[in-house]
């Protein structure tokens, strides 16, 4: 027998050996590694964890690839078994050609980082799906991404399903030990975890009072202070716009304030204001029954804001951040607010209310005026406000209108590294004077023209913020489903923009006091 040909049959054996499954019952499928290899060609190129693991098992890994075709392409895993005692099974994924790991201008994304996370979560899931208890990852180039991809991809919401139906637990850890940059992307994936679980939660589950007592739960062991307001507070401080969308509910309004104070006393905060609407059904404009029931994450803003406070306080990041939720059901009860109807803002406007279902802005109005007793920096409000924004955008990114450009460059900035992509959104007065153009009262909460509903949305949102107060608004609207748009998120609500919101906040803290 030829030399050549003896060692074909000995890598062909190899190779079979390595590609036998085990059955999903063994017991010897408990531990799982993700390798990761770059695209060169026909052929792979291999990450500087995946040449260690190739040394320590003699170079026996390069000829399993060449023999199964490993070209590199991006997220296509190849599951190998039997390799090591310590890693019966090994996922090799793809992270793309090695010369598109950098920052993709013409895109806004920082490509390598979300090759990373779609790679890694590729590895993930297909090891859980063999039955994988614990799983460690390689930290490939980018670490802190590596961590965001594996622990976002293994998410689920089903903890109202039968114990048998859950998806089985799994522990993830690095490779060479959790470094401060896998830490750091495990907890900012917690707070988008922690966003996406509050938005999925179905809106029985997660009233307004129940709201409160899950985020007091899930801060206590935390630096966050936690402030529950009633519906007397809310009276007093004469937040009338904020009360005529609670009044069609059976369900008290709450509003929640977040302190969380990670930088000097004398460092003014970053605002953070979320919409937090718990159901949404329109009120007397009643929506179509078609989907409605995705109007439990109309919440989304308070949810999003809430995970970068939760994420903020577990990094300890050094920055001062204050959160103001406004929360309430808008229903079409005997007491709801009617088209027509005029109702007082806590600065004293007057909004003639011509459609039910335009509420956000409502309860942002007084939310925002509230904010700003605070002394913040700059002050960002999140909402899932317009199907307009969703019409511009689609799923690709959030919608910011803003009066700093400073500020946006933060913004997207933050958006570029996360992967969370922002657009900035005119902010015109030819928006506002359509606002403006109101029979009754000083605004109306609709547009007079056609067409523009998320620009005029932002035009109202601005008279209730000082024309020197650095401020963004932020439309998650279109990113607040995931379907197949981000591949490392499962399907269902998506807790965007929550990282990207986190990391703009670390950046602008580092600025001196205002």
């Amino acid at each position: 027998m030829s030399a050549l040909l003896h060692q074909r049959l000995r890598t062909s054996a190899a190779l079979g050996r390595a590609f036998t499954r085990f059955s999903s019952s063994d017991s010897k499928v408990k531990n799982g590694l993700v390798l990761c290899v770059y695209k060169d060609g026909d052929k792979c190129s291999m990450t500087t964890e995946t040449k260690k693991f190739n040394e320590r098992l003699g170079g026996r890994l390069t000829e399993l690839l060449e023999c199964a075709g490993v070209s590199g392409k991006l997220a296509t895993p190849r599951l190998l078994y039997g390799l090591t005692a310590e890693f019966p099974c090994v996922a090799v994924v793809g992270l793309g050609e090695s010369a598109e790991q950098t920052v993709d201008d013409a895109e806004n994304v920082h490509q390598g980082r979300e090759n990373v996370r779609h790679a890694v979560a590729s590895g993930v899931t297909a090891l859980r799906d063999v039955q994988c208890s614990h799983v460690t990852v390689e930290p490939t180039e980018h670490a802190e991404a590596s961590a965001e991809g594996a622990h976002l991809a293994l998410w689920s919401y089903d903890e109202l399903k039968a114990e048998a139906d859950r998806q089985r637990p799994v522990q993830l850890s690095c490779a060479g030990g959790d470094s401060e940059l896998w830490r750091r992307g495990a907890l900012k994936a917690s707070g988008q975890n922690l966003a996406r679980t509050l938005m999925e939660a179905p809106a029985n589950y997660l009233t307004p009072t129940l709201f409160c007592e899950r985020v007091s739960e899930a801060m206590s062991s935390l630096p966050v202070e936690v402030v529950v307001r009633d519906e007397a507070w809310i009276r007093q401080r004469g937040m009338g716009a904020f009360l005529s969308v609670s009044r069609g509910s059976a369900e008290p309004p709450r509003f929640l304030e977040l302190s969380y104070s990670g930088a000097g006393a004398d460092a003014a905060p970053l605002a953070v204001v979320g919409k937090g609407v718990t159901f949404d059904s329109g009120g007397i404009s009643l929506k179509p029954a078609k989907n409605m029931d995705t109007m439990r994450a109309d919440m989304g803003g308070a949810a999003c804001t809430v995970g970068v406070l939760y994420a903020a306080a577990r990094l300890g990041l050094a920055a001062n951040l204050r959160a103001f939720i406004p929360l309430c059901e808008n229903m079409p009860g005997s007491r709801a607010t009617k088209p027509g109807d005029v109702v007082t803002a806590m600065n004293g406007k007057t909004v003639q209310v011509d459609n039910t279902d335009a509420e956000g802005r409502l309860i942002l109005a007084d939310a925002l005026c509230y904010a700003q007793e605070c002394r913040p920096r700059a002050v960002l409000n999140m909402a899932t406000l317009t199907g307009a924004i969703s019409v511009a955008l689609g799923s690709a990114a959030v919608g910011v209108f803003t009066n700093s450009t400073a500020a946006w460059h933060q913004l997207r900035a933050a958006g570029t590294n996360t992967g969370d992509r922002v657009w900035r959104m005119p902010l015109w007065k030819h928006y506002t004077k359509s606002m403006k153009e109101c029979r009754l009262a000083d605004l109306n909460n609709i547009g007079s023209a056609t067409g523009g509903g998320a620009c005029t949305a932002a035009a109202f949102l601005q008279e209730f913020v000082a024309e020197d107060l650095p401020w963004l608004h932020v439309d998650i609207a279109g990113t607040m489903e995931n379907t197949t748009d981000v591949p490392y998120l499962s399907k269902g609500m998506s807790g965007r923009p929550t990282r990207t919101v986190l990391e703009f906040a670390e950046a602008i803290c580092r600025q001196g006091s205002r």
